[in-house]
Formats: structure tokens, C-alpha cells, sequence
């Protein structure tokens, strides 16, 4: 049986991601982490695993009935997470639109069968990977914003020692 790993998450709009790539490269040293390509920056609401067809195909369904209005985010703070590694961008605030969203997602995927970490939700996008020693964390006097009004099934891959992130479907968030 052939499985995918998925997730729930939402994208950056190309402009922002642009924007944080270039303060990324002034921020942070070399040494820092190994960073994650502009493309691949995304806010996970729920992390799926590797599932079958049938499941993704259930979970995208009950995904699709989500009703929700859009929210504005702000990326306003940053920080590390030495154990597993990672430099993280998030909000200092997190909209409820957002938590609201990330714990519908979440409860679906655990009533379908998919591990979901009993730790709460904290809202980031990975920056910087295999950051395990110390990093200085630069001022957070940084800030973009940009209105969310979709979300997406992501699938990630790796080949040739890369890994991508692509999304299978997208739902509009309308009221």
C-alpha cells in the first residue's frame, strides 16, 4: 500500500517569503542551521504522517466542510528550539482564527487515526534546520502581516537529498 506524508498547513504569499529569506540571511550566521529553501516556508496546523490514498481522501472531505472566516497574521517573534533543532519564526499573539483552525484540523486528524502530539499548538515556520548548538537570536524588531485566506493539504517528499513541500488541495476560508 502505497502512503504519503501530509500535513495541514498555510502558506506564505511569495512576497513574504522573500522578505524573510533576505532578513534570514542577515540574522543569522552560516553555523547558525541548515535553512529551509523560500518555497518550502509554510505555518503547519497539523501534522498528518504518512497515510494511505483512502485516509487522505477521507481527511480532505471532513477538511473541506470547514467553515471559517479569514484572519490577518502577524509574524512578530521568533525563537529556538536547541533539542529538535529549529529556528522558528511565529506570532507573539496568535489570532483565534488561527487556533480555532489548527484545532479543528488536529481533532479531524485524530478521529481519522493520525498521531497528533499532545503538546499545544504553537504556531511557527521553521527558518533554520539542525540547529542544535546555541544560536543568537537577533532583536525582534521584525515584523510582517499578511490575511490568511486559505489553507492547504501539503505533501512532503525527499529526493536528491532535498525535501519539498507541495500542496495537493486548498480550501478558501469564507465566513
Amino acid at each position: 500500500m502505497s502512503t504519503r506524508r501530509l500535513f495541514f498547513g498555510i502558506g506564505l504569499p511569495p512576497t513574504i517569503q522573500q522578505e524573510i529569506i533576505a532578513w534570514r540571511a542577515t540574522a543569522f550566521n552560516a553555523e547558525a542551521g541548515r535553512p529551509l529553501a523560500a518555497a518550502n516556508l509554510h505555518l503547519t496546523l497539523a501534522f498528518l504522517g504518512e497515510i494511505s490514498a483512502e485516509k487522505a481522501t477521507a481527511i480532505s472531505r471532513l477538511a473541506g466542510r470547514i467553515r471559517q472566516p479569514p484572519f490577518t497574521l502577524q509574524i512578530d517573534d521568533a525563537g529556538h528550539w536547541p533539542r529538535p533543532g529549529v529556528v522558528w519564526l511565529g506570532p507573539r499573539q496568535s489570532p483565534r482564527g488561527l487556533v480555532q483552525l489548527a484545532e479543528l484540523l488536529r481533532s479531524q486528524a485524530a478521529r481519522s487515526g493520525c498521531y497528533q502530539s499532545p503538546q499545544p499548538f504553537h504556531p511557527h515556520i521553521s527558518l533554520l534546520r539542525n540547529a542544535t548548538r546555541p544560536v543568537a537570536m537577533p532583536p525582534r524588531n521584525f515584523h510582517w502581516q499578511f490575511d490568511v485566506t486559505e489553507f492547504a493539504l501539503w505533501q512532503s517528499t525527499f529526493s536528491q537529498g532535498r525535501t519539498r513541500y507541495n500542496i495537493v488541495e486548498s480550501w478558501p476560508l469564507t465566513a
